[in-house]
């Protein structure tokens, strides 16, 4: 379980991404395809290609798990 702090945003991004970008290509769609700072300390969730796995991105904490 990951706790929040007060105040974090949540963003989905709906479009399917490309997972095999690693954490610093996901921190670049976050601030192209979402318009969000990755570093601002937000969570972003990011779902693969099929569905079946989604990679949670929060700056202080990196997290990929299966869905």
């Amino acid at each position: 379980m990951i706790s929040l702090a007060p105040g974090t945003k949540v963003f989905l991004a709906c479009r399917p991404v490309d997972l095999r970008n690693g954490f610093d290509g996901l921190a670049a769609k976050a601030q192209q395809i979402i318009g969000g700072d990755p570093f601002s300390g937000h969570l972003f969730l990011f779902r693969g290609k099929r569905g079946g796995r989604v990679t949670f991105y929060l700056p202080s904490v990196r997290y990929l798990a299966d869905a």
